[in-house]
């Protein structure tokens, strides 16, 4: 969004209803180049085997997704041009929130090819668990034997910075509550504007038949989300997660 004018709450959510707005929307003609949906399937979760989802419904048939990927865009001047990608799910492989922003690589690379990959900068903004904030920048490996490159992470930890405990998600939203402060609440018109973008993603699925792809329970997704961002040249922020 756009920096509101203050931090009145309602400055802030008029802000987050132009971007709401501004969506590009998502339906019969693209719905398939820009959504996969998923269903897990029986693997490894939690240290040990866990069964499938049609193995824990009633009746063992159902379409319902338990995985979402979507290339989302905006339609203004500042982020024209600019993809979001989003992915959420269940059983995936790891419980995480994060925002990872992708910087563009360097038109030109002047370093030898035997030097290594060079690879875009990225801010990644760890919301939970962990609270943290990285950015990934490319080095020289120090030393002698010539020019080696090698990624590196300059990190910021909330648990190693500041000695309180961070609060869960849900003690922030009481304490928000108890002391009347609306700001990261969604405003009826937020809702409505929300829905009015997701509801044509999901008429559409029933109209073009999309059906949900299966994924193996502890690892991140099915395939066809990789390929969602893989043919525009880019990846999913997994590496680092895993480690």
């Amino acid at each position: 969004m756009e920096p509101p004018a203050s931090i009145d709450a309602d400055a802030v959510r008029d802000e987050k209803l132009k971007v709401l707005r501004a969506l590009d929307p998502i339906d019969v003609s693209n719905v398939g180049t820009r959504t996969v949906r998923g269903q897990y399937g029986a693997g490894a979760a939690n240290g040990g085997a866990v069964p499938g989802y049609l193995e824990e419904i009633e009746g063992g048939v159902s379409d319902t997704e338990t995985f979402v990927a979507i290339k989302a865009t905006i339609g203004n001047w500042r982020w024209a041009g600019v993809p979001f990608y989003l992915r959420t799910g269940k059983r995936l492989a790891e419980r995480v929130s994060e925002i990872v922003i992708q910087f563009k690589p360097t038109p030109h690379n002047i370093f030898p090819d035997d030097a290594g990959k060079s690879i875009a900068n990225r801010l990644v903004l760890r919301l939970q668990p962990g609270e943290a904030v990285s950015q990934m920048i490319m080095i020289k490996d120090p030393g002698p034997g010539g020019m080696r490159l090698r990624e590196v992470a300059l990190d910021m930890s909330f648990a190693d910075s500041f000695e309180n405990r961070s609060p869960d998600a849900y003690e922030r939203l009481l304490l928000d509550v108890i002391r009347g402060n609306a700001t990261l609440f969604m405003r009826r018109d937020e809702v409505v504007a929300a829905w009015k973008w997701v509801d044509p993603i999901i008429s559409a699925w029933a109209e073009t038949g999309q059906k949900c792809k299966k994924y193996t329970s502890g690892t991140w997704g099915p395939s066809a989300a990789i390929a969602l961002v893989e043919r525009d040249g880019r990846t999913w922020h997994e590496e680092e997660t895993q480690a």
